[in-house]
Formats: structure tokens, C-alpha cells, sequence
């Protein structure tokens, strides 16, 4: 099995990425947040520091594009052409009220026509650079019965994989993910087919691959972020656990010190991260509620430090927090 680490707004920027990986080898791909181009510049600043090869020397990095303009998303594949890149990820998956309204993420599902007219001159272009496309998908915007005219539609092209999250955008990150449509995709997608959706556990990971035997990767996102070994060949001792998750810690809270954000910067970006961490510590409630409330450092490193002298590791099966198994 691949494994693949989806992106997250505001999380999984390249300290995050290369921290992960410096702890926990094993990811074949990790997928960088989105890069939103408009008709003045292809990347920002911030977004062009993220993808920088430099910067994710060690891993393999797929960047995610997200628009609904075929000539942005060729001016922006260019420009990561020319940084090495060649593989890069259409994001129709996104279900933010910011996003959709645009017709863009998911809610570029709704116009097939359009969305038919964009890949045929994406991929066109994408030849003629010797970059290859992949594309992270719903089912659609409020019916599962959208979802076989869009592949049709993606059937036309020769996408280099399929990632399908089977939920519809109302779905956003609720509601069971729809497995019968993810059934459908792989008996039918003429493009290697990779599933996303609600995998938490080893279990989990084992189940799916009894139910699904020939699909050859899946992307974790939100269970990485709070098991971050998940896709670890065996668990170590709580110990090793505990020094493993104590370092990953450290080398993201350096790296976000060393590149100057700020002290208050810091501890934001530290504070997003804990909302999935804390769920791999029993009883993280109390320490979390001042994890947030740190304003210094200070006080930020003296609740961190408690979380990890005094409380016990979870086993991925009594962690909290999460939705259940898309198998269960």
C-alpha cells in the first residue's frame, strides 16, 4: 500500500512536512496546501516558500492547485515545472464556504461543461510541459447520482490518479463517506483510483484493504494529524512512542521559531496543531485549555511539558474525537 499525507490549510506547510518525515518515514507522497493563482501572480510569497525544492529536498511533494482558470493553472504548472516538479494536483475537493461560492474546489463539480473545457485544455498544456495531472475529487455538490458524469469526464483524460474523498460538498467532513460510489470509481476510472475519507486507526487501514484489495494507495489526512506513526509497519512501546511524539513536536516548534515568524505567530500555528495532537494523550483537556491560552512561550513550553511528563499515551482504538471508520 501507498500512503499519501493530504494537505491542511495552515498545518502541513513544509516545517510541518519534513518534520513528519524526519520521524516517521513512510509517506510516498505528501500534497502541499493549495495554491490559489489569480490573473496578477501564480503563487504568493508564503505559497512559493512552501513548495520551494529546498525546502522539501527530503520527501517527495506533490503541489495542489486549486482554480477554475485553465490559463492560471498553466501559468502557475509552469512555474512549477521549472522548480523540478512534475506531477501536480487539481484540487475539486474543497468544500469551504470561501471556496465554493467561487466555483472552485468542489464547487466546480456543478459546471461539467466548463469543468470538461478546463481539462481538456489543462492536460493539453500539462503534455507539452512534461508534467502529469492528478486530481483529488468528490462526488459532487448535493446528489451522489452527479458523480458518474464527472467521471466520465475525467475518464477522457489521461489523469495520472484519481483521488476520490466519497462525500458530497454539504457532506463537507460529516456524514459517512459514501463507499458504494467509491466502489464504482474503481471499477470504472480508466486512472489509478487512490481513496481518502476517514481512516483513524491500523485497523481501519487493514479493513479497507480487505474490502478493496486492488487499490494500491489511500491519503490520510486528519488521522495523521493526530496518530502521526499511523502508517508505521508496528507500534512501539508507549515509550518509544512518547520520545518519538515529543521529537516530532520539538523539530515543528524549532522550525516555526527558527524561520522568525514571531513569538506570537508561533503559537498560533502551535495551537492549530494541538487540536488534532492532544488527541493521542488521555485525559488532554485541561493541559489543551492551556496549551490555548499561552500567550508567552513561556507558558506555552510549561503546558507542553506537562502533556508529555504526565499524561498516558492512547492507543489509536481509545483516542476521541475523530468520526468512525468509513468500513465500520
Amino acid at each position: 500500500m501507498k500512503y499519501y499525507f493530504a494537505p491542511m490549510e495552515g498545518i502541513t506547510g513544509y516545517v510541518f512536512r519534513n518534520a513528519h518525515h524526519a520521524c516517521y518515514p513512510g509517506i510516498d507522497k505528501y500534497f502541499s496546501p493549495f495554491i490559489a493563482p489569480n490573473s496578477n501572480t501564480c503563487m504568493n510569497s508564503r505559497e512559493k516558500n512552501d513548495v520551494l525544492p529546498e525546502h522539501n529536498s527530503s520527501l517527495v511533494l506533490i503541489p495542489q492547485i486549486l482554480t477554475n482558470r485553465a490559463g492560471d493553472f498553466l501559468r502557475t504548472l509552469e512555474e512549477l515545472a521549472d522548480c523540478g516538479y512534475r506531477e501536480v494536483n487539481l484540487n475539486l475537493g474543497c468544500p469551504s464556504g470561501t471556496v465554493v461560492p467561487k466555483g472552485k474546489g468542489s464547487g466546480f463539480l456543478a459546471f461539467p461543461e466548463k469543468l470538461d473545457a478546463f481539462l481538456e485544455e489543462v492536460c493539453r498544456g500539462a503534455e507539452m510541459r512534461g508534467v502529469r495531472i492528478s486530481i483529488k475529487t468528490r462526488l459532487g455538490l448535493e446528489e451522489e447520482q452527479e458523480f458518474p458524469a464527472l467521471l466520465e469526464i475525467y475518464n477522457r483524460y489521461p489523469i495520472k490518479e484519481l483521488i476520490v474523498h466519497p462525500r458530497l460538498r454539504i457532506d463537507y467532513y460529516g456524514y459517512h463517506p459514501r463507499m458504494e460510489s467509491f466502489s464504482y470509481a474503481v471499477r470504472e476510472s480508466c486512472a489509478p483510483v487512490c481513496y481518502n475519507g476517514n481512516l483513524f486507526s491500523h485497523s481501519d487501514l487493514e479493513t479497507f484493504s480487505r474490502h478493496f484489495p486492488d487499490v494500491e494507495a489511500v491519503m490520510l489526512g486528519r488521522g495523521l494529524l493526530a496518530s502521526p506513526g499511523l502508517c508505521a509497519a508496528s507500534p512501539g512501546t508507549e515509550e518509544e512512542d512518547r520520545k518519538t511524539l515529543r521529537r516530532f513536536h520539538d523539530l515543528i516548534y524549532e522550525g516555526y521559531r527558527e524561520i522568525s515568524f514571531g513569538d506570537k505567530n508561533v503559537l498560533f500555528k502551535m495551537k492549530e496543531f494541538w487540536f488534532f495532537f492532544i488527541r493521542r494523550f488521555a485525559g488532554g483537556e485541561k493541559l489543551l485549555k492551556k496549551i490555548r491560552k499561552a500567550q508567552r512561550l513561556s507558558a506555552y513550553e510549561a503546558a507542553v511539558n506537562a502533556v508529555f511528563d504526565s499524561l498516558r499515551i492512547l492507543d489509536e482504538a481509545d483516542m476521541t474525537g475523530l468520526t468512525g471508520s468509513a468500513l465500520s
